[in-house]
């Protein structure tokens, strides 16, 4: 029965390989920081980033000013691969810096798209980096190339630097201010000039910044972790629709402004931060990352409780959650899978016969804990599925009695356009495989729950969703997008536009 079972999951249609590890995850968003009149900024900036590198791990880069000029160094890879030299921090003198990790794509990698993009402008040189995606970035695009711009890579970011580029406005500022106010979509960025360091988040707030000081100077980051890693102080989280302005004075003495975009509204930050991406020691949004995903398997066990042995997290985003479903039902939790956090792409690539090794290139069953037992397995979501077969045969094989999964947050139905990389709608798993019984059969489990919509609205916010008056973004679960989707619009495809590879390089 089992051998049948897994011959059926092979034969289903999927367009990548149903082994690889990479294709049934959230792609991760991307991570900015940057620090004005500090003589160490390239470094707390590489630092920074190196906190961040869970939020991207194709590709890094750092632009610097010396107040003479401007100094790029972007590198393919991770943080700690190009900036941990000392020569190579050496080449990126001056006070003041921005840095940005990339997310993997499954896209083309190029070092052309790597961030923060610079340019120099009549009105001095201005380097941008950018979390989030423009969803109107391809009609700004065609917009501007139609007019006579010239595009060097394939990012939404750098349609932001040809609009600051066309601003009537004669302080750098103003003109980024002006670019911004045309965009649609989710972005935080950072952006630097010669003078000043400037923080800036969409009008809902959807994907996070935050504002701290070291030593009087002022950062954005992502999250408080790049904070944390460097000493820094946490002021408060920039707001939506809020751009913060710092500047650098000839005495050296640093000013600072705030100012809302027109359009600004009520915070709605993605969900998916408290789900899946944000570290567990951060704070986003006022709330503990690792407190809220506590709540969630706390809620999880409430709302689909089971008599069971052993509560098993699926490593790493399952184990907050993990934790909170074995206090709130007294399941004794146990590390029942061991991650092997060395296996890199290129280990699995070569062979079929190594990629059909599957899920144990990556995580390994830890038999002592599991065999002869009612296992529930407690994972943070449910993307397409296969890894999640993968994982339910891994533990079978282990000598489990019986698996069970419960998920920490509800089904994944729509896909995100705002700077994660999902599937399309058609291949979620939620979507192949409606009834909740179905999708239970295709990954082999014994019984399948996700938590509810309210159930993780009350963990992380503590009141449940209004339809009317969302708290969060949430259009992964609900299918409500708080912004226009005018380039998904203009293609006429509900799912993903056809030119996305272009959208995949936003961030």
């Amino acid at each position: 029965m089992r051998d049948g079972h897994r011959q059926s999951v092979l034969s289903e249609p999927f367009d990548k390989d149903p082994f690889d590890l990479y294709g049934d995850t959230l792609r991760e968003e991307c991570g900015v920081f940057g620090i004005l009149g500090h003589d160490d900024a390239a470094a707390l900036t590489a630092l920074g980033l190196h906190a961040l590198q869970h939020r991207g791990q194709e590709a890094a880069g750092i632009v610097s000013f010396d107040g003479t000029q401007f100094h790029s160094e972007r590198h393919l890879g991770l943080v700690g691969d190009h900036f941990t030299d000392a020569n190579l921090i050496g080449k990126l003198p001056g006070k003041c810096a921005i840095g940005h990790n990339r997310y993997s794509t499954t896209g083309e990698t190029i070092l052309r798209n790597v961030q923060p993009l610079f340019a120099e402008l009549n009105a001095g040189g201005i380097a941008i980096a950018h979390n989030g995606n423009l969803t109107n970035g391809l009609a700004l695009r065609r917009q501007i190339i139609e007019q006579g711009a010239i595009c060097q890579s394939t990012s939404d970011s750098e349609v932001v630097l040809h609009l600051i580029a066309k601003s009537k406005n004669r302080d750098s500022a103003a003109r980024f201010v002006d670019a911004i106010s045309q965009v649609e979509g989710a972005f935080s960025m950072v952006a630097m000039t010669r003078t000043k360091l400037i923080g800036a988040r969409d009008p809902n707030g959807i994907r996070p910044l935050v504002f701290g000081e070291l030593d009087g100077c002022p950062i954005f980051a992502s999250e408080t972790c790049a904070l944390d890693i460097i000493g820094a102080t946490f002021i408060r989280d920039v707001e939506a629709g809020e751009v913060i302005v710092c500047e650098r004075q000839l005495d050296g003495s640093i000013t600072t402004k705030f100012q809302k975009l027109p359009d600004a509204k009520p915070e709605r930050l993605c969900l998916f931060e408290y789900v899946y991406f944000a570290r567990p020691d951060s704070i986003v949004g006022g709330r503990s990352v690792y407190a809220v995903r506590k709540r969630m398997g706390e809620n999880l066990a409430r709302e689909a409780g089971l008599d069971a042995d052993v509560v098993v997290p699926v490593p790493d985003g399952g184990v907050p959650a993990a934790l909170g479903f074995s206090q709130a039902s007294g399941i004794p939790f146990e590390y029942g899978i061991i991650r092997n956090h060395y296996v890199g792409r290129t280990f699995i690539e070569p062979t079929q016969s190594i990629r059909a090794l599957g899920v144990r290139l990556k995580h390994s069953a830890n038999r002592s804990q599991i065999e002869g037992k009612r296992v529930v397995l407690v994972d943070d979501s449910i993307v397409r599925g296969t890894t999640s077969v993968k994982i339910v045969q891994m533990i079978r094989d282990a000598g489990a009695k019986e698996v069970h999964i419960r998920v920490a947050s509800p089904k994944i139905t729509h896909p995100d356009y705002y700077g994660i990389d999902t599937p399309e709608r058609d291949k979620l798993l939620a979507n192949q495989y409606p009834a909740l019984e179905d999708m239970r059969r295709f990954i082999g489990a014994d019984s399948l729950e996700f938590l509810s919509i309210d159930g993780l609205y009350d963990a992380v916010g503590g009141v449940p969703r209004s339809p009317l008056r969302p708290q969060f973004t949430d259009h992964c679960f609900t299918g409500d997008y708080p912004t226009v989707l005018t380039d998904l619009n203009e293609n006429g495809n509900e799912s993903k536009p056809k030119q996305t590879a272009i959208l995949r390089e936003a961030i």
